[in-house]
C-alpha cells in the first residue's frame, strides 16, 4: 500500500431526528394529552489517533463519509435515538484542517476530536404543553448537522530524524541500526516516503533527501520537511563523498532556516559519513572542516566500519536518552 501523508476528504455529520405529533388516546376520549417525543441528535464526525502510519491510505479512494441521522421521535414521549458517530482513525501527528481554517491535532493514540457536530433533535408537541397550552399541534424538525471538507496531513513525531542531501547514507544507516530495510541506491531520491525504525524503543525518521530551495517546493520539497518538525533532535548526514562538505552542510542547514517551524533550533548531531571513501588525510581535514563550520563535535560514521558504527550507536542511545 502506497504511503499517504496528505489527503482531502469530506465528511457530514447526522442530521436531527423529528419531532413527533402524538396524542394519548383514551377510551373515555376521542384526543388526550400531548405526548410526541423529541427526535434524536444526529451523529458527529469524529477524528481519533492510531499508531497506524498507513491509516491515511484508507482515504486515497473513499473520500466521502456520513454520521447516522437521529432518529424521529416516538408516541409516549419516546425520545428518538441518537445516531452513531463517523469515526474517522488517522495516524498519530495528523493535523486535520477544516474549511473554516479551525485546526486541529492529534498526538497521543486515542485522542478523539469532534470535526463535525451532529445536528440537534426536534421538539415533539409534548414539549410544548403549558398552562396555557393543553393540546399543541407543535414539532420542530431536526437541524442539519455540520459537515464539509477535511484536510489531514500527517506530521511523523519520531525522536530523531535523518536529514541530508540524497544519498548521504541516511537509509543505509537507518537499516544498520534498526534493520528497517529503506531503499538503497546510487541515484537522488532514492527514498519517496520517510522510513521509520525503532532504535532500542526510539523511533528514527529516515527523511528523503533535500536539495537546495526544497522549502520553496524544489524537488521533493516542503512536503517531506514537515516530518522533521515534530522530531526530537537531527542527526545531520553529510557524505564525504561531496568535493565541498561545508558547502553542503550550509546548505541544508539554509533549508531548514528558510523553513522555520523551529527547525533551526533543534539539537543537531552532526556526523560525516561514508569516511570509508577517504584516505585518513582526507578524512582528517573533511572532519576539521566540518567541525569548524558547525561549531561543535562532528561524528565520522561508516556503516562497514564496526567500529565507528558501534561508537556512533553509543553516541545516538547517549542523545535519546538525555533529550
Amino acid at each position: 500500500m502506497a504511503f499517504v501523508d496528505e489527503v482531502t476528504i469530506t465528511a457530514h455529520a447526522g442530521k436531527g431526528g423529528n419531532g413527533v405529533i402524538r396524542w394519548l388516546r383514551q377510551k373515555e376520549t376521542a384526543k388526550g394529552g400531548p405526548v410526541g417525543g423529541d427526535g434524536g441528535r444526529g451523529g458527529d464526525v469524529v477524528l481519533e489517533g492510531v499508531r497506524d502510519l498507513a491509516a491515511l491510505a484508507t482515504y486515497r479512494f473513499d473520500k466521502r463519509f456520513r454520521a447516522e441521522n437521529g432518529e424521529a421521535g416516538g408516541p409516549n414521549n419516546k425520545h428518538g435515538a441518537d445516531g452513531e458517530p463517523a469515526t474517522l482513525k488517522v495516524p498519530v501527528g495528523t493535523v486535520a484542517t477544516l474549511e473554516n481554517g479551525e485546526t486541529f491535532e492529534l498526538l497521543a493514540e486515542g485522542d478523539r476530536i469532534v470535526a463535525f457536530k451532529g445536528g440537534i433533535g426536534g421538539f415533539g408537541n409534548a414539549h410544548y404543553k403549558g398552562s396555557t397550552n393543553q393540546n399543541p399541534f407543535q414539532q420542530t424538525d431536526g437541524r442539519v448537522g455540520e459537515g464539509g471538507d477535511i484536510h489531514l496531513t500527517l506530521k511523523i513525531i519520531a525522536e530523531a530524524g535523518f536529514i541530508g542531501f540524497p544519498n548521504a547514507g541516511k537509509s543505509s544507516l537507518l537499516n544498520a541500526l534498526t534493520r528497517a530495510r529503506s531503499k538503497v541506491a546510487s541515484y537522488e531520491f532514492t527514498t519517496l516516503d520517510p522510513h521509520l525504525g525503532d532504535f532500542y524503543g526510539h523511533l528514527l525518521a529516515d527523511i528523503p533527501g533535500l536539495i537546495e530551495g526544497a522549502s520553496d517546493g524544489r524537488g521533493l520539497g516542503s512536503k517531506f520537511l514537515r516530518h522533521v518538525e515534530r522530531t526530537g533532535f537531527l542527526v545531520h548526514l553529510v557524505s564525504s563523498e561531496q568535493e565541498d562538505v561545508v558547502a553542503a552542510y550550509r546548505a541544508i542547514r539554509k533549508e531548514l532556516e528558510a523553513f522555520g517551524h523551529g527547525l533551526p533550533e533543534k539539537k543537531e548531531l552532526v556526523v560525516l559519513s561514508k569516511v570509508d571513501v577517504l584516505t585518513p588525510e582526507e578524512q582528517k581535514e573533511k572532519l576539521e572542516a566540518l567541525t569548524k563550520e558547525a561549531g561543535k563535535e562532528v561524528v565520522p560514521l561508516s556503516v562497514i566500519d564496526d567500529v565507528l558504527m558501534k561508537s556512533f550507536s553509543d553516541r545516538l542511545a547517549q542523545s535519546l536518552a538525555a533529550k
